[in-house]
């Protein structure tokens, strides 16, 4: 059986992500990491092949911790055929990407790197045992484009901008040091497209200037993108339609 490992999965990214997944091969398990697995909600006929594990990407800073809940649904030795990292912040409660430098937070930049970076660098510090297996497996950071320093022509969203381009930096360091142990393997990171969703839902306006997708074609875009990886592609930032993107 395929296991894939969707961090972020109550997202609406993520959830999209597993339900494309679950429709696609009936010989494939999902195990999805969120912060209230009580309140992610799957069809019926997926129930026994998807297993919910609680984790919040700001909070789980302890490798060790996040490995022994990973035990209590997966044995290790039965390693895992994919990862994605989901998670990300852009706005909540109080926060709003900034403008200009004066609207910089530094509580909210901290916030925006625990949950657009370090989340991903600590869970691949703890999934390490899963992927020391000798199939072909895939790792993908669901980054932004945004996050290009190459691409970045207008400025502003200091947190995001600068979380995203460290996630970059993490999936770049990863995808050098996973093949010393973990061959064959391919570690990216994508862009998943301008996606409707609660995180793009206050910027309905400008949106308006550009090609929305529906989580459903986004999950359709990356998973395509993501089953078309070989070891060739390791180490690379990768758009939704397969096109390179420059760091």
């Amino acid at each position: 059986m395929k296991r894939i490992l969707i961090a972020g999965v109550s997202g609406a990214i993520g959830q999209a992500l597993a339900e494309h997944y679950l429709t696609q091969d009936d010989g494939l398990q999902i195990i999805g990491l969120c912060r209230n697995p009580l309140a992610v909600k799957f069809d019926a006929t997926f129930a026994e092949r998807v297993q919910l594990v609680a984790w919040d990407a700001a909070a789980s800073t302890d490798p060790a911790r996040i490995a022994s809940d990973l035990e209590q649904v997966l044995a290790t030795e039965d390693g895992l055929d994919g990862v994605i990292y989901a998670a990300g912040f852009l706005h909540g409660q109080g926060i709003q990407p900034e403008k200009r430098l004066e609207d910089l937070d530094a509580g909210a930049m901290a916030h925006s790197f625990a949950v657009n970076a370090t989340g991903f660098a600590v869970l691949m510090r703890a999934l390490a045992p899963w992927l020391r297996h000798r199939r072909f497996k895939t790792v993908v950071a669901i980054s932004a484009k945004v996050g290009s320093i190459t691409d970045n022509g207008f400025g502003g969203w200091y947190a995001y901008r600068s979380s995203k381009a460290a996630l970059n930096m993490l999936v770049r360091n990863v995808s050098i040091e996973l093949p010393r142990k973990c061959r064959p393997v391919a570690c990216v990171a994508i862009h998943p497209g301008t996606t409707l969703s609660p995180l793009s839902e206050p910027f309905s306006r400008s949106l308006a200037q550009l090609k929305v997708h529906q989580p459903a074609e986004t999950a359709a875009n990356i998973a395509g993108v993501i089953d078309g990886l070989s070891q060739d592609n390791n180490g690379q930032f990768l758009s939704w339609d397969g096109s390179l993107l420059p760091w």
